[in-house]
This record gives C-alpha cells, sequence and structure tokens, in this order.
C-alpha cells in the first residue's frame, strides 16, 4: 500500500501522543479556587482587582434591556454566545497603590469575602488608608463593617460623593443606616472635578443612583477610568448603552451616562474597570456598528 502525505503526517504525529504515559489529576485539581486578585501597573501606581465574590442570577432579561422586547434580547444574547436564562456577576472591588496611599474603592457585600481577597492581594485592612464609595448599594458598603458591626478599616478615611450622600442620607435605607451612618464623622465629601489624591479625580457618571461617582487614575502620562456601576455587562450595557437596567434608578440619566463614557474611553483609548465585568475586571472599549460599542478584555497591556 502507498501511503499518501497526509496518511504520513497523520500517523506520525498519532505516535508521540499514543507512546505517552496518562497523567493523573492531582489532588482536588477539579475543586481549585479561583485567583481572588489581580495586579496592574499604571505608570507610578499598582492596581489591583479584588474579587470579593460573585453571584448567579436567573432571568437577566428581566435586569438588563427592559426597554427592548425578547426577540431582540435572545438574539444580541446569541449573537454573542450568551445564555438568556442566567447571568453571572462579580463584585471587584479595586485597590490603588499610589506608594503613600493604599486606596479600596468599594467593598464588596461582606466583609469575609474583601478582607480574604485583600490578603490573598498582600494587603491587610490596617493598611488601607482611604475607603472611596462611588456608590452607596448595598454590594458597594456591605464590606465597611463586619458581621459584628465593627469597622473594618479602622485607620481608613472615607471619600464619597457629596450628591449621593444626601440622597441617601434621607432615604431611610436600612443598609445605609448600618454601615455608612455610623462612620459618618470619618467622611469626606466631593464633586465631580475634585482630587482624592494626585492623579485619583472624581467624575460624575450620575444615574445608576443620585451621585454615582467614576474615578480617573493617572500616572506616568497613563490613564485608567474605574466605572463602577456605570455599566455592568460587556454586552447588555457595554455594547448597548441605551439598554435600561433595573438598578439604575434614574434610567435615562444612566443611559445618557453610559452613553458619554463608551464614547470618551473608545476615544481616548484609555483602559476602564468595571465593578461587575467578567473578573479580572479591565477592558478597553471600541466603537462598533453605528452608535454602538465593544468590550475588549485586557490581557497582558497592564502587566
Amino acid at each position: 500500500m502507498t501511503l499518501t502525505r497526509r496518511q504520513t503526517l497523520l500517523s506520525g504525529a498519532a505516535l508521540p501522543l499514543a507512546a505517552a504515559p496518562q497523567i493523573a489529576l492531582a489532588d482536588g485539581h477539579a475543586a481549585s479556587a479561583a485567583p481572588t486578585h489581580r495586579h496592574f501597573n499604571l505608570g507610578e501606581f499598582q492596581v489591583t482587582t479584588l474579587l470579593a465574590g460573585q453571584r448567579s442570577v436567573e432571568n437577566p432579561h428581566q435586569i438588563f434591556g427592559l426597554n427592548v422586547d425578547d426577540e431582540t434580547f435572545e438574539t444580541v444574547s446569541a449573537d454573542n454566545f450568551l445564555p438568556t436564562d442566567a447571568a453571572q456577576f462579580f463584585f471587584t472591588p479595586t485597590v490603588v497603590n499610589t506608594g503613600a496611599e493604599v486606596i479600596l474603592f468599594d467593598t464588596g457585600t461582606a466583609a469575609a469575602g474583601l478582607t480574604a481577597a485583600l490578603a490573598a492581594a498582600g494587603y491587610a485592612p490596617d493598611q488601607v488608608t482611604h475607603v472611596v464609595i462611588t456608590h452607596m448599594h448595598g454590594d458597594h458598603i456591605g464590606g465597611l463593617t463586619d458581621a459584628s458591626g465593627n469597622e473594618t478599616f479602622a485607620n481608613a478615611a472615607y471619600v464619597t460623593g457629596q450628591v449621593e450622600y444626601d440622597a441617601w442620607a434621607q432615604a431611610e435605607n436600612e443598609g445605609f443606616e448600618a454601615k455608612v451612618r455610623p462612620l459618618v464623622e470619618k467622611f469626606s465629601f466631593i464633586g465631580g472635578g475634585d482630587a482624592v489624591r494626585s492623579g485619583v479625580t472624581a467624575v460624575e457618571a450620575f444615574g445608576h443612583t443620585p451621585g454615582h461617582m467614576g474615578y480617573m487614575l493617572e500616572s506616568g502620562g497613563k490613564q485608567l477610568f474605574l466605572m463602577a456601576d456605570a455599566a455592568n455587562h460587556y454586552v447588555w450595557s457595554v455594547a448597548y448603552p441605551d439598554w435600561e437596567v433595573r438598578f439604575d434608578m434614574d434610567k435615562a440619566a444612566a443611559a445618557a451616562t453610559r452613553r458619554t463614557l463608551m464614547d470618551m474611553a473608545a476615544a481616548d483609548k484609555f483602559p476602564v474597570i468595571g465593578y461587575h465585568m467578567p473578573f479580572p475586571g479591565m477592558g478597553y472599549i471600541d466603537t462598533r456598528g453605528e452608535g454602538g460599542f465593544h468590550y475588549v478584555p485586557h490581557s497582558y497591556q497592564l502587566l
């Protein structure tokens, strides 16, 4: 029998695989813990995202795209390889180490998950010098105190937007009263354009909540934008900024904010970190189609 070139290549290629011994999986391989932190470099800053928790939810169309019909939602989801019966939420506080300060942005749903991720990243709670709260939803203020009501970051000063604080101080919200009100004497209140410190500037991103803030980081001629909850999903929010989101308190204002921020990020080509984006939460925004956007996950640009 005469072998063709293709048969020769295939038969030869199969030999090393056939001869190789099977390697057993290490004990615990299937249950190994996923990483809970990721370090990035931004000029002189070290930026670390923390996976403080995650949660699966059913029927995401009840959350995203409230103003589009089922067929549209299903088509967009299928085009992006997304199921329509479930979605995964990530809770991703961010640490910015400036060399002089350790600044934590948001605190997750509870102290335990946050402090575990901090420890894995090499930080202790008493090293945190500032805690910045982008807005007062429970999944951002939950880690301010532990299960016993003790302050998690005893050495820290706290910063949040004045508009945001004033709105929630009048709302009689249980989470705010338990987590934020007891710490009010340690809070400083800022507005858009104000600096937490040099290179960390507040940006108004109202709509998700009355005074929701993003933060622009700048160091060594590089920029990175912490967009918090301005966009909560890489397809259903970023790619379609006009889609209404259940958790946006002012849906029209939130959509306008999303579009403005996506335009800015796409034009200036700086990376963004989204609190609910797939961990480690960093990516780039590009334009796509007429008025649309595309989320490009970070790979190794800021390592």
